[in-house]
């Protein structure tokens, strides 16, 4: 035991020099992103190594261990593992070359799937009989082999001094310093980003728990850092509130210029936005605040508090300290968005002013309609269209005085009662506009009868594009044996179809869909004709846009209960009477009172705009990076440029 407190505390004083990036120097595919340099001064047969490994990665004893001689590059057979944890491990082997150093691949894995969509998986641990020849009796005692350094594939795979873990003593040891406390706080820069959840990393027990931040800021500049909290025990919504920031003379810099990420920031739709942050017993919760400094500010020291509270805590007070200087050259240089400043982004407001672009022009009312670029949409008083116009012309260069109706009748829901195998009739208290912008038109409309309330929000953009929400609320308990929706086309303007297994062609007679999510990323088509048609998808209030094409598994559709029901649900497709029907039902369902379903809906108006002719016949693109002059030579005049080649390596 000793030898292992010794092992250790060399370890714990030279772990961030000790793991150290030996660019591509071996395979990873066959060995891993990881090993262990150990070395044996004596000629023993059979050495043997502590390993103070600290490994985030989960149940190690799971994953396989590759021994190889580094003298003559060869696999080493004869191994024993004696004890292996995320902590260390306790390994022997046979020293084939005596004196020299050996190799210990501790994560290797494979590559089950191609180069470019990988699907790789650790190998489990190694049971060939080789393994078997080498017993307890031939291992030597700690000591015969040392401890040299962790070394990997490249500078990305190397773990930082973030991701070592600390020893369960260690961690005892630190709480041990804080009985009375309800949380630790662990003030970091934006260099060291907090990587681990639930263990606390041995930079942290160097460093101990903290209530100061110090950091460097520049005027102008936004300032990211981290205050990495630790919970004794549950901590229920975590807030944090800053203090404005003075220099002692008469400068300050307000509170409102310092922000925390994880509890509050701006939406996606310019709206102030507030999250919930619970945090588990003995997890760690990184809350990214940043500070951005204004231009005009005074250079010099400026002080001011974070105060970290919870429902169940006490206040925790964090002092702050930042110096602030002017830019100076060599910050230029540094490359952009390695300091997290563009955290800053995700408070941006830019882009809200919902402009309309070319060619699209602005959205108009009169009455119940709203025109738009080529297109026309009539409303009923449900809030649902009655009728949709397009004015292209068939070659789609030029538009039309005569309109193309889309629609055979409006669209609309059918409710049916089982009680009766009637419809519930719903009647409106008429439309309502509630936002009319060039790039945006808003309006609603309540129906209601005696068993349901049916509230409609639309909405319409520029471009085509209507969104709806439909909300559906019981008022009294009932069965539905069904609810339809209904969009009626005529068959002029239905004459191809894409979607839902189908794929893009002439329409055929009959279609019966059922939901998949699990295996299908459907949940709407199109249909149409060339100068008119409708894209429709079903939605609800939890959707969530799923990956697509291969990665659709990694992150699939989430039936929407109103309208998927539990595997009752569908969409058929067929003629009846004069339309073309697009019917989507959901089957039979019980509602009580006070229940609410949502059958959201979208809708993209086609085409969008005329073809420019000259363009496409005077442009030709060219995908792939390549010298110029190549370029040139095969005709193209337009180089698009991808990321991931030698001039734009990064998505940014």
């Amino acid at each position: 035991m000793k030898y292992c407190s010794l092992v250790l505390l060399l370890f714990c004083l030279h772990t961030q020099a000790q793991y150290v990036a030996c660019n591509k120097c071996w395979n990873a595919d066959s060995l891993g992103n990881h090993r262990v340099v150990v070395r044996v001064e004596t000629g023993v047969p059979v050495a043997r190594v502590i390993i103070p490994w600290r490994r985030r990665d989960e149940h190690p004893e799971q994953k396989r261990i590759i021994v190889e001689d580094a003298t003559t590059s060869r696999k080493i057979d004869h191994v024993i593992i004696h004890s292996i944890s995320r902590e260390q491990a306790d390994i022997s082997f046979q020293a084939a070359s005596g004196k020299g150093d050996y190799f210990i691949y501790f994560m290797p894995y494979k590559n089950a799937g191609s180069a470019n969509y990988r699907k790789d998986y650790y190998l489990a641990p190694d049971t060939v009989a080789g393994n078997n020849k080498l017993t307890g009796e031939h291992a030597s005692k700690p000591g015969s082999a040392t401890f040299v350094s962790l070394q990997s594939i490249d500078s990305f795979n190397r773990f930082s001094p973030m991701e070592m873990i600390a020893t369960a003593a260690e961690t005892r040891a630190l709480l041990a310093k804080y009985p009375a406390k309800d949380l630790l706080v662990f003030p970091e820069d934006h260099d060291h980003p907090i990587m681990m959840q639930r263990d606390l990393p041995y930079r942290w027990i160097k460093k101990g728990a903290s209530t100061l931040f110090a950091g460097e800021a520049i005027k102008g500049k936004f300032l990211a850092f981290q205050l990495g909290v630790y919970a004794l025990h549950d901590i229920r919504q975590a807030t944090i509130r800053f203090s404005p920031l003075t220099n002692g003379k008469g400068q300050s810099i307000s509170s409102g210029r310092l922000t925390c990420f994880n509890i509050s920031g701006t939406g996606y739709d310019n709206k102030p936005m507030t999250m919930t942050v619970d945090i588990p017993s003995r997890e760690v919760q990184a809350l990214w605040c940043g500070i951005d400094v204004p231009a005009d500010a005074v250079a010099g020291n400026y002080t001011g508090m974070a105060t970290i509270s919870a429902a169940n805590t006490s206040p925790v007070s964090v002092q702050l300290l930042f110096r602030v200087r002017s830019a100076v050259a060599e910050d230029e240089a540094k490359p952009a968005g390695s300091d997290f400043s563009r955290l800053a982004w995700l408070n941006s407001t830019r882009a809200q002013q919902n402009e309309v672009i070319a060619p699209y022009t602005p959205l108009q009312t009169d009455s119940n309609a709203i025109s738009l670029l080529g297109r026309k949409i009539i409303l009923n008083a449900d809030g649902f269209p009655k009728q949709v116009q397009t004015f292209f012309t068939p070659e789609m260069t030029g538009y039309s005085t005569a309109p193309f109706n889309l629609l055979g009748e409006g669209i609309h829901f059918h409710f049916t009662n089982k009680a009766d195998g009637k419809d519930i009739r719903l009647k409106s208290a008429g439309l309502q506009f509630t936002r009319k912008e060039a790039g945006t038109v808003s309006y609603t409309a309540t129906s209601t009868a005696d068993q349901l309330r049916m509230q409609v929000t639309g909405t319409i953009e520029f471009d085509g594009f209507m969104h709806y929400e439909v909300v559906l609320t019981a008022l009294q308990d009932l069965v539905l044996s069904n609810t339809t929706f209904h969009i009626p086309l005529l068959p002029a303007a239905a004459p191809y179809f894409m979607g839902l297994g189908e794929k893009g062609g002439n329409r055929v007679d009959s279609i019966h869909w059922r939901w998949n999510v699990a295996e299908k990323n459907q949940d709407g088509a199109w249909v149409g004709a060339v100068q008119g048609g409708l894209q429709f998808s079903l939605r609800d209030q939890n959707y969530v846009r799923p990956l697509n094409t291969n990665f659709y598994l990694q992150k699939p559709l989430l039936l929407p209960d109103s309208w998927g029901n539990g595997g009752k649900g569908g969409i058929d497709v067929w003629r009846k009477g004069t339309n073309i029907l697009v019917n989507g039902f959901t089957g039979e369902r019980s509602v009580k009172k006070g229940d609410t379903l949502y059958y959201n809906f979208t809708l993209l108006i086609t085409p969008f705009h005329t073809l420019d002719t000259d363009f496409q016949w005077s442009n030709r693109f060219y995908h792939k990076y390549n010298d110029l002059d190549s370029i040139r030579a095969t005709g193209a005049t337009v180089v698009n440029i991808h990321h991931g080649n030698a001039i734009n390596p990064w998505i940014n």
